[in-house]
């Protein structure tokens, strides 16, 4: 049983009666965050698992690590372990259950985390997405299942490092018997080399360590306060910048949270109090709005810590989505209470049904006689990546480039059919010109604050991407930091299939790049199939030069 089935089974429908007084919200604007923009304060964490495997996959575990009851046996309708059933069109390898084929007539296999191939499409998808950093989850690694974990430590760093995500070690320590030396020993022995990792995700200049479970009142996490604060401090002392994953009822020491914690609470870098099996509804993101998340900030502030809860995209097989409605909401209300980041619960937890990464869009994508729901469980069609999508708008809300809005602007299917992902994101780019060190892999690097600027008084410029291979393209979107004034450039968009022989796909106009709706442009055109798109700017009224932060680029 997971840490997550565990706790949901125990605390369902009880949160919000034990939270205490309920504290009106209030129109309280962006609360002062404890840090500055980093890997973790200003993003996206999503919580990868990592924890599938497979018999013949090579891992050291040698099971359906996760897939089946009995890892001996494969996943069957009597033996699982799962709740929702994963998309696998972007893999290149799948391994044989013993399931009856998809209802499509395909057969019904299922993906290892152990091949590297996986890991390398799971960081497309967040690279593509809008996930900015993945928090790798790492439980006790002492027993039967440390080579393998150790093993996944691996190939998320070289995932991480290839698609330009961050990455971190999350220390789950939920039933880790001799945790307080052992967690000390496989930081120093293993864990750390990571951080020497260009991919490793820092904040305030120093290594995010999380560490899940702390105060929990059961006996799956005994450890006294004095226990806890002892490895909260060490790890500081090691020059960690220390993520806490906290019971939901930190704050006042009822139900899920022991008494007497506080001080180890309050000694963390940043709190993440657990959300899954708390809230089903978008109502229950309301209470939860009032009675927690307000209130929780306002102890963050008070005590220089960032805040960073969960939102999840709901439980599938329980039927909690309502075509992202749920989620969009925990979005929105997390937005407008200035939280300092937000983590998604969780990217690959079929587990639970929680995850947001590619999932069945229907019933003829599940094993027949299988009973899995798929994302169109309540009528509505969604394409398989419609959660990712959902998320890369809800990080756009977080990061100001969209304006808070209790209205979900995406679309479960998007127009042109399924798809819908950014395929600039992390691509080759040229450039004309650029001036200092603002070249023009910034345009496709998903960070809004960071951008490609040609040299200055040199009019006209350009900057273009490499797709990597011939797509029909008629959307383009250009980003400013939506920090910048309000400017209008005048430039064109040109298309070519060989990097060389450009025609115009949106002919040279004055774009209005105005801070009021994110400092973003988006251009659409007669869908055409090009390699190469390029922004050509032959005047910018803010400044003389060409200038974008993102170049994105959506297939039709």
């Amino acid at each position: 049983m997971s840490r997550r089935r565990f706790l949901s089974t125990a605390m369902a429908g009880s949160v919000v009666a034990a939270a205490g007084p309920q504290i009106v919200s209030a129109a309280l604007g962006p609360a002062s965050a404890a840090s500055g923009p980093g890997d973790v304060v200003g993003k996206i964490t999503v919580g990868y698992q990592s924890w599938f495997a497979c018999p013949g996959d090579g891992a050291p575990i040698n099971g359906w690590w996760h897939w089946s009851q009995d890892w001996g046996r494969p996943p069957s309708p009597g033996n699982t372990a799962i709740k929702a059933w994963p998309d696998l069109r972007d893999f290149t390898h799948g391994y044989q259950t013993a399931y009856a084929n998809l209802n499509n007539g395909r057969p019904a296999t299922l993906f290892s985390s152990y091949d590297q191939q996986t890991v390398d499409t799971h960081f497309a998808w967040m690279r593509d997405n809008g996930c900015d950093t993945a928090a790798l989850q790492r439980f006790n690694p002492t027993g039967g299942e440390g080579p393998t974990r150790d093993a996944m430590a691996a190939k998320v760093r070289a995932s991480a490092e290839s698609t330009g995500r961050r990455f971190y070690i999350m220390y789950d320590v939920s039933g880790w018997t001799n945790m307080q030396a052992e967690i000390k020993a496989d930081w120093t022995n293993k864990m750390r080399a990571h951080t020497a990792s260009s991919a490793y995700a820092r904040q305030n200049g120093r290594p995010v360590v999380g560490i899940w479970g702390f105060g929990f009142a059961d006996d799956n996490h005994p450890w006294s306060a004095a226990v806890c604060l002892d490895i909260v401090n060490w790890f500081k002392d090691q020059g960690c910048y220390v993520m806490g994953g906290v019971p939901t009822n930190w704050r006042t020491g009822v139900s899920d949270s022991r008494a007497g914690y506080l001080d180890v609470y309050h000694a963390v870098n940043m709190i993440s109090p657990w959300m899954v099996g708390r809230i089903g509804t978008a109502a229950d993101s309301d209470r939860f709005y009032t009675d927690f998340t307000v209130p929780d900030q306002a102890d963050c502030d008070a005590h220089g810590i960032d805040y960073q809860p969960c939102v999840l995209p709901g439980d599938v097989s329980a039927r909690q989505r309502a075509h992202g409605d749920f989620m969009w909401r925990q979005f929105y209300n997390m937005v407008r209470a200035g939280v300092q980041g937000i983590y998604i619960s969780m990217f690959d937890e079929f587990n639970e049904g929680n995850q947001i990464a590619k999932t069945a869009e229907d019933a003829s994508m599940v094993p027949s006689g299988s009973g899995f729901w798929a994302l169109d469980e309540d009528g509505t069609a969604c394409s398989s990546d419609y959660y990712l999508r959902l998320t890369a708008d809800g990080g756009r809300m977080l990061k100001g480039l969209l304006a808070p809005t209790p209205t979900r602007p995406t679309r479960p299917v998007p127009s042109g059919g399924n798809g819908g992902s950014n395929v600039a994101a992390g691509r080759a780019t040229a450039e004309s010109s650029h001036t200092q060190n603002y070249g023009s892999g910034n345009a496709v690097d998903g960070d809004a604050s960071s951008y490609w600027e040609s040299a200055n008084n040199a009019l006209p410029q350009w900057v273009q991407v490499d797709l990597g291979a011939a797509a029909s393209v008629g959307r383009v979107v250009l980003r400013l930091p939506p920090s910048w004034g309000a400017r209008t450039q005048t430039l064109s968009i040109q298309g070519s299939g060989d990097g060389s022989s450009f025609t115009t796909l949106s002919g040279s106009a004055g774009r209005v790049f105005d801070p009021a709706s994110g400092n973003a442009v988006t251009i659409t055109f007669t869908p055409s199939g090009v390699r190469y798109v390029r922004v050509n700017v032959t005047a910018n009224t803010g400044w003389p030069a060409a200038q974008l932060s993102e170049l994105e680029v959506y297939a039709t």
